[in-house]
């Protein structure tokens, strides 16, 4: 800790330095945990540095992905629990990077809060670092950002960025996709951190007994919501290394609708069994409740599949195999087909 640094004056105004110098060192274990070949240095420096091995990688190219976690952290506020939303943050970062075929290097986050609390902090970088070491990527910074009199005390907001490598020849081409190829859905944990604007309303979250356990759940709701994002960096990189893989779609927010039309070109379409689809028990909680149809269920939330990969005929069985063997529960829900809406869920 910085025992010379210290600003009467800043602190009056509701920034506390040294809580900063006490949050770093809560949350350095847990930034180690994540060290990587290629990590150069620790904290504390003005810039996170790391040296990629590029051996075997004739035309590297960098793919980066930021995202946030979104009002999920309001979930977490309430609960007091702040050591889940971190993984949420890489996931939905890292999951982006890997719909090219990219495997991610190193993440920095990014903590915005009204009162900074080294534990509080310590907990949500701990989230950060296991979302890491999930995704085998390296956190190699990050900031955290005292906001006294324009965030409450009790409030923060947590982002985040990634930074993953590919090699040109090794990009996802969508152009090789073609009729008969094979859709594959990779289950989510749960709602993943889409939606929850509309989750909020439905359980009407502010006055919600967060610890009841609703019917048709097995845990407490509250529990139930802060679930983190799946992370499928390594079950989906290995699948591309043993099948013939012509797209991938993360599914976030717009979910069945909006993003699997991502990864098809024109011309063709997904079209999507839904009795095939195996949703968990409160997205259809979430419906009963919010009277919510069905349309809009697939177009806001992942229902289910946090993931999809299109696959050659020919290699399906093989990314069938090699996702479950990682990890993954993988399982077929459709098909491409000719058609120009891009998706159809039959």
């Amino acid at each position: 800790m910085n025992k010379v640094s210290h600003s009467a004056s800043y602190a009056a105004a509701g920034v506390d330095i040294e809580a900063g110098y006490k949050g770093v060192q809560l949350m350095k274990k847990d930034v180690e945990r994540t060290f990587i070949p290629g990590v150069i240095g620790g904290l504390g420096g003005f810039g996170g540095l790391f040296a990629p091995d590029l051996s075997g990688v004739k035309d590297p190219v960098l793919v980066s992905g930021t995202d946030g976690v979104g009002t999920k952290q309001r979930i977490a506020q309430l609960m007091d629990r702040h050591d889940t939303v971190g993984i949420d943050c890489v996931a939905m970062c890292v999951n982006d990077i890997i719909c090219c075929g990219a495997k991610p290097l190193f993440f920095l986050d990014y903590i915005a809060i009204g009162k900074n609390i080294p534990e509080k902090v310590a907990q949500l970088v701990a989230g950060v670092a296991e979302g890491c070491v999930q995704a085998g990527c390296a956190l190699i910074g990050g900031e955290t950002a005292e906001h006294p009199g324009t965030m409450a005390p009790e409030d923060y907001d947590l982002a985040g960025f990634s930074v993953g490598i590919v090699d040109r020849s090794s990009i996802l081409d969508r152009s090789r996709m073609k009729r008969g190829d094979v859709v594959i859905a990779l289950p989510s944990s749960g709602i993943h951190s889409n939606g929850f604007s509309l989750v909020r309303r439905v359980f009407d979250i502010e006055h919600a007994d967060l610890g009841q356990i609703l019917p048709g759940l097995d845990r407490p709701l509250g529990e139930t919501l802060l679930t983190p994002t799946r992370i499928y960096v390594k079950p989906v990189l290995a699948a591309i290394a043993a099948a013939e893989v012509h797209g991938i779609s993360h599914i976030t927010g717009g979910g069945f609708f909006e993003n699997i039309p991502r990864s098809i070109p024109d011309g063709l379409c997904a079209a999507i069994e839904k009795k095939a689809v195996r949703t968990p028990a409160v997205f259809s909680l979430i419906a009963e409740k919010g009277r919510i149809p069905e349309r809009d269920m697939f177009n806001t939330f992942n229902m289910g599949v946090g993931m999809s990969l299109i696959v050659s005929p020919e290699t399906a069985d093989s990314a069938v195999r090699t996702l479950q063997e990682n990890g993954a529960d993988a399982y077929v829900i459709g098909e491409i087909t000719e058609g120009s809406e891009k998706i159809q869920m039959k």
